[in-house]
């Protein structure tokens, strides 16, 4: 990318037509792409079509006679929860296997913490005056959307190269009980790609909170959803919970949502056996059991952790070019741009790109007047406030190869342009 601060002003105008006619060529081809969210495309969701054909109608019970057609087995299936408590490496009696949504259990899991007191409360939160969540950002909107449902006050939390500011974190938990909780995703984070290092997650279980039920969201989303073979190793939060006296301090959530069907998956929760105990008492008045026969499907069309790695190779192997595309554009284009940063992930959904200050809101909106749809810049912080106005999330999963060539140069061109355009609304400005 030209380094507009060092040519004239007369270049810098003509460089500026230059990129407008580029664009309105564009705009004239009516493009109409949606990289809002990451969802899987058809070839992915393809993958898992043998679900739909993995029982017939005499196969609906489970390894220990049950009829899952009935009622009943509030927590999940036996040889199902064995399945999820090795993937999330938990014991079985740690887990709870839901209905098809991760966001639903934890949507449900505040609202009983507002209702119903925590082992390690002392009151009901609803009872307080204010509730506080720490947020890591850039961050999942969904999560900040839940606490902005439930008017809990979200704090935002800069992020290094191996996790979250962790001194911020221990400063601000050590000294006020109003903060409950926090969100993570600590492997290939949304959107950022990073993977929590040992020393984060050891500080995150150690630390000391003024809040006796402070708790960790701990959304782990994209356990098994590499693009390449680097498969960096999460140490396990419960575990260092347990061993630093903390064993009620996380709940782990994570679904099958993109490794068989979004809308038709599994949702699996973790936490320790007091938790759960607490968490199961109350789910016995809301549900009268999950849909075992999705559960079965499942556990007939993976068989076991084995077949799940080997349906994520595959998914693999669709997702890893598209990344690829994403990645060489804006290498292409910004490499010797110091203004312009981006996550280059080994796993995950996304790619997190950082513009030139003042700039993400203008890019965004320009490429969604020339048919690109992207997810609305500041939405990965809480409130959809970016204190920079820089940070875009990249959703390459959705388009074809092609289509998402055409949204990358359109998006591209959408930052030089806007950057031209700031460059000389400086200069006039200053003359």
């Amino acid at each position: 990318m030209i380094e507009l601060q060092n040519i004239t002003t007369s270049d810098l105008e003509t460089y500026h037509s230059s990129l407008s006619r580029k664009y309105q060529d564009i705009q004239n081809k009516k493009l109409n792409l949606d990289m809002s969210r990451g969802k899987p495309c058809k070839e992915q969701l393809d993958l898992s079509n043998g679900l739909l054909e993995s029982l017939d109608s005499s196969d609906y019970r489970s390894a220990n006679g049950t009829d899952c057609r009935n009622y009943g087995i509030l927590d999940g299936l036996p040889e199902l929860k064995a399945l999820c408590a090795e993937l999330l490496e938990v014991q079985t009696q740690e887990v709870i296997v839901g209905g098809n949504s991760s966001l639903t259990q934890m949507y449900d899991l505040i609202a009983k913490m507002l209702l119903h007191r925590l082992p390690d409360s002392d009151t009901p939160w609803c009872k307080l005056s204010k509730i506080k969540f720490l947020c890591p950002s850039p961050g999942y909107d969904r999560h900040f959307a839940i606490s902005a449902n439930f008017g809990i006050e979200m704090i935002p939390i800069d992020y290094h190269s191996d996790g979250p500011d962790m001194d911020t974190i221990e400063r601000l938990v050590a000294n006020d009980p109003e903060i409950k909780g926090i969100w993570c995703v600590p492997k290939y984070s949304n959107p950022t790609g990073i993977t929590y290092s040992d020393n984060v997650v050891t500080r995150l279980a150690k630390m000391s909170a003024k809040a006796p039920d402070f708790t960790i969201f701990w959304d782990n989303a994209y356990i098994v959803h590499h693009l390449d073979s680097t498969h960096p190793k999460l140490l396990n939060i419960l575990t260092a919970c347990r061993e630093a006296n903390h064993p009620n301090r996380v709940f782990i959530f994570s679904s099958t949502s993109k490794i068989s069907f979004p809308g038709s998956g599994i949702a699996m929760l973790a936490s320790s056996e007091a938790n759960i105990s607490w968490l199961k008492k109350l789910m016995s008045v809301q549900s009268i059991g999950p849909d075992k026969i999705n559960q079965l499907r499942h556990l007939r069309f993976f068989k076991n952790i084995a077949g799940i790695e080997a349906h994520m190779e595959r998914h693999a192997a669709i997702l890893s070019p598209k990344f690829k595309i994403v990645l060489n554009i804006l290498q292409d284009n910004f490499a010797n741009d110091h203004t312009i940063s981006w996550s280059k992930p080994h796993g995950g959904y996304f790619i997190s790109l950082d513009t030139p200050p003042g700039c993400a809101k203008k890019v965004v909106a320009k490429a969604k007047a020339a048919g690109v749809v992207l997810t609305p810049a500041g939405a990965s912080f809480p409130y959809g406030n970016d204190p920079e106005d820089r940070n875009i999330r990249i959703a390459p999963t959705m388009p074809s190869l092609a289509e998402l060539q055409q949204a990358m140069e359109l998006l591209v061109l959408c930052i030089k342009l806007v950057s031209a355009e700031e460059e000389l609304a400086k200069r006039q400005t200053a003359s």
